[in-house]
């Protein structure tokens, strides 16, 4: 059996001991240090070895916690410049503001949240006093990821500086008559205050490592210099447990990123109770940081502990810190003195009698009150540290109290990010912990006031002279006022008008050679942003690679295999495609950062996002909400896109539903284009909204979503005539009619419309041949390009009505004396094409892929799904029939003749 206490062998062990006695020397030591001093002795040595090793740069494996204490001890801590008792008195003000909106609000049962900015007001404010920069400075200033629950601190603090005024603060959730504030950061209802929407929870932390990553981007390829910029993120303990909080720490690290810190606030509280009930959330985070690489300063304790520490004689007190589980550290906050001496000291002898060296008021001031994130000394101290770091990003792991200063009924309970109000005693309390001028006779009819200093007051001149000493207001968001982007050149659209030919193109190709088409546009050409998931192959786009290279802050440092070959695998410091491996989050974040480059650092970019179409809606949906909400501008492709379409892959790659998620976002603009003209027009209109001169009324903060297939097909020429390029836009055009087929029909034969979007339009245009050569049916064919852009308009015609205005919607008019039925199908669910079916007069019916995915031939599992060119005669000569103008048996014939 193996001995437990043996040294076990290690990589080193591998390599020839040059000198083994003085290998056995060490050893010998450590062992006498164990047995003389004690294993913590022997543990302490080790550790602090270990930091020397690390500080001078010996190659050794990096510790992956440290001890239970702040990591910038008391003596090295800098200064805090300005006014401390100041900030303080502003400080206070915010949090009593902060308090008293939710409160007020509380009886409008709109909710709020309190417990979290009374836990991180310093952590706020050492910031705003210090160092966020403002946009009216230099450069682009820095980015600010608020911590969405924390909102109405940073309102309280906008309420002080003259930004809102009490109308705003009584407002808070209530948005409906145009005034009020949102409950979180979202841009899109507040645009001059909010950058980015952090909630849902988790978003904010991967984004921010994107928008720092994208910083660099933008500088490496000399579109603009942001390197004074630095991204921060303000997030919570309990918020690292969605996985997105830590899925791109290691691309922070690898890329040395140390122009992004992130802020957790450590209050060892979720929603319900502890993060961590039975271990320590601060130890386990700060092993996950440092194993990926990130600088980690940890910010625990306030002044009130230095007395322990220096008493601290045995390392006894950092011993029962590390074991102490948080659900504990909570209890110590809610329990008296007596209890504290009992169950932290009393377990360890060196610490009972450290313990009778201290009062209970000192006991109760270090457990109930003294937390270094409560303090504006230990927050500047970590701030510094973190800005001045270099070669990799920083986190700051800040503890302190969930509900702070809010008195005993908040502080540290499990209920408390559930509780939206303070009654007018604890408000009172309140008042006299913070020391605030508010009289008795404030309170009327039991209503808390709002309190100000006075706009001319010494607290408000000196937090605007902070403020315009880094910049101007923060946050704030700053649309420019930018030119429109020029127009690329009418024959990069235009090449696509002859069609293909004889030659087999898939839509995907089409698309992906429009784009190669554009980034040569000398006037918008280096504004593009390709973003690919590690499928650039798939999509057709590596010839790109050369040509545009792909980004990496580290150039090419090797020789690439392929480097003989026309399309090597080319990578660039200055870079234009953003390669991102196997992570459609993180291509999501990328697209993001770049959709509203225009407005955080005033250079509009065009990003392009490719991906598979299953994988993009369905896996990154929340992303595409917090990109409307950001105001974001693009172009996301779904490439290999329909349940039938991309063969082989199974159930879980064949899409049939991204346009119905898709058509929940108001800001998604979804098309289904057919063929490559289509496409040429759908990405020159979006140019044109988006960048270009917009028409009077029109919202430009919108995104693109197409979905184009990888199934090579004759590519038609675009046709004649006039319109065809508003019902491409619009959602719906006649592409051609029955007597183009060369069939010729009696002037009675009975007629029916044919709706297609995406590749489906080709089993329409088969079948249409069916009808008239077997069945002396007339069928007209329509390019539905978007399904959801006509039940959009239909929407807004249904809503002008309302207001007594008379509208027609387009489909309505598009459609008008197209005589017979309307039979509509889709290579997705029947859900899609559906979605116009009330504004539509004809009698309707439809056919699409519903149901899980398979994997067979194209033509096998159209025909299972029913929406191939013979299920399509069948489904048509049976309306027909219900409407009396093709016998009922001709349906029987043709489900036998075709072996449905």
């Amino acid at each position: 059996m193996t001995d437990p206490n043996a040294i076990q062998p290690s990589a080193l062990d591998q390599l020839p001991d040059r000198d083994p006695e003085e290998t056995a020397e060490w050893r010998a030591s450590l062992d006498a240090v164990a047995r003389e001093a004690g294993p913590h002795r022997a543990a302490y040595l080790m550790r602090r070895t270990l930091e020397r090793a690390e500080a001078g740069g010996i190659a050794l494996p990096k510790l992956l916690e440290t001890d239970y204490v702040n990591t910038i001890p008391t003596a090295a801590e800098p200064a805090v410049p300005g006014d401390p008792e100041m900030e303080a008195r502003i400080t206070a003000w915010n949090r009593w503001n902060a308090a008293a909106m939710v409160t007020r609000g509380s009886k409008y049962g709109v909710g709020g949240h309190i417990a979290t900015f009374a836990s991180a007001a310093w952590l706020y404010e050492t910031g705003f006093n210090h160092f966020f920069k403002g946009k009216e400075g230099d450069g682009s200033g820095d980015q600010l990821y608020i911590q969405g629950h924390a909102s109405p601190g940073i309102y309280a603090r906008a309420f002080l500086d003259g930004r809102l005024n009490e109308h705003h603060l009584d407002n808070f959730r209530q948005e409906a008559g145009g005034n009020g504030l949102p409950s979180y950061p979202h841009p899109r209802r507040l645009p001059w205050l909010w950058e980015f929407p952090t909630v849902s929870m988790g978003l904010g932390p991967l984004s921010a490592i994107y928008q720092a990553r994208f910083n660099r981007y933008l500088t490496n390829r000399g579109i603009k210099d942001v390197s004074a910029s630095h991204v921060w993120a303000f997030l919570g303990d309990g918020e690292m447990d969605e996985p997105e909080s830590t899925a791109a720490l290691a691309l922070a690290a690898r890329e040395e990123l140390d122009n992004l810190t992130f802020v957790i606030n450590c209050n060892l509280q979720r929603l319900d109770g502890p993060v961590r009930a039975n271990f320590k959330i601060v130890q386990e985070l700060e092993a996950q940081f440092r194993g990926a690489g990130w600088n980690v300063i940890k910010t625990l304790w306030g002044t009130a502990w230095d007395e322990l520490f220096q008493l601290d004689t045995t390392g006894a007190l950092v011993r029962r810190l590390r074991e102490v589980p948080d659900a504990q550290i909570q209890t110590y906050q809610t329990r008296d003195a007596a209890y504290i001496r009992e169950d932290f000291f009393g377990k360890d002898p060196a610490l009972a009698e450290m313990a009778k060296l201290l009062g209970d008021d000192k006991i109760l001031e270090c457990f109930h009150l003294s937390r270094g994130g409560h303090e504006s000394r230990k927050v500047y101290a970590a701030y510094k540290a973190a800005v001045e770091h270099k070669g990799a990003p920083t986190v700051i792991l800040a503890q302190t109290v969930k509900g702070h200063t809010l008195g005993e009924g908040f502080a540290s309970k499990n209920a408390n990010h559930q509780m939206k109000k303070l009654s007018v005693d604890e408000f009172k309390a309140m008042r006299d912990l913070l020391e605030l001028p508010i009289k008795d006779s404030d309170f009327v009819d039991g209503v808390v006031p709002y309190g100000h200093p006075g706009a001319d007051s010494p607290e408000v001149r000196y937090l605007q002279e902070r403020r315009a000493a880094l910049g101007g207001p923060a946050p704030a968001r700053r649309t420019h006022a930018l030119a429109p982007l020029p127009a690329p050149a009418e024959k990069a659209f235009a090449s696509f008008d002859k069609g293909s030919g004889s030659q087999n193109v898939a839509t995907t190709m089409a698309f992906v050679r429009l784009v190669k088409d554009l980034v040569r546009d000398k006037e918008t050409g280096r504004r593009w942003v390709p973003i690919v998931p590690d499928e650039a192959r798939t999509f057709g786009m590596e010839s790109l690679f050369p040509s545009l290279g792909i980004y990496s802050p580290k150039g090419q440092t090797y020789e690439p295999v392929d480097r003989d070959q026309l399309m090597y695998y080319k990578e660039a410091k200055n870079g234009q495609i953003l390669n991102e491996g196997i992570t459609e989050a993180g291509s999501m974040a990328d697209f993001i950062a770049a959709s509203s480059s225009y407005a955080t650092h005033g250079e509009a970019m065009i990003p392009f996002y490719i991906f598979y179409s299953m994988f993009g809606w369905q896996r990154t949906a929340d992303q595409m909400w917090q990109l409307g909400d950001q105001l974001g501008r693009g172009f996301l492709v779904g490439a290999t896109a329909g349940r039938t379409t991309l063969t082989g892959e199974g159930l879980q790659h064949a899409d049939g539903h991204s346009p119905v998620i898709a058509a929940t976002n108001p800001a998604a603009l979804t098309y289904d284009p057919a063929f490559a003209y289509e496409i040429a027009v759908i990405v020159r209109e979006g140019l044109r909204r988006m960048y270009g001169e917009a028409k009077p009324g029109e919202d430009q903060d919108v995104f693109y979503y197409l979905t184009v297939y990888n199934e090579p097909l004759p590519q038609p020429a675009k046709p004649q005539g006039l319109g065809i390029d508003e019902g491409i836009v619009k959602g719906l055009y006649r592409f051609n009619t029955a007597e183009s087929v060369g069939v010729s029909a009696p002037a009675d034969a009975p007629r029916i419309q044919l709706l297609g979007s995406g590749t489906a339009i080709h089993w329409a245009l088969q079948a249409q041949r069916l009808l008239a050569e077997e069945w002396g049916v007339a069928a007209d064919v329509w390019s539905a390009t978007s399904w959801s852009e006509l039940r959009r308009d239909a929407m807004e015609a249904d809503a002008a009505l309302l207001r007594g205005e008379e509208r027609v919607p387009y489909v309505r008019q598009a459609l008008q004396g197209a005589e017979g039925p309307v039979l509509a199908v889709s290579d997705y669910m029947r859900q899609v094409p559906d979605q116009i079916a009330q504004w539509v007069e004809q009698d309707w019916s439809s056919l699409g892929a519903d149901g899980f995915g398979l994997s067979d031939t194209r033509e096998a599992a159209r025909r299972h799904f029913g929406v191939d060119a013979q299920s399509i005669v069948v489904a048509a000569l049976a309306q027909l029939a219900r409407r009396g103008e093709v016998k009922a048996t001709a349906v029987k014939e043709a489900r036998e003749k075709y072996g449905l």
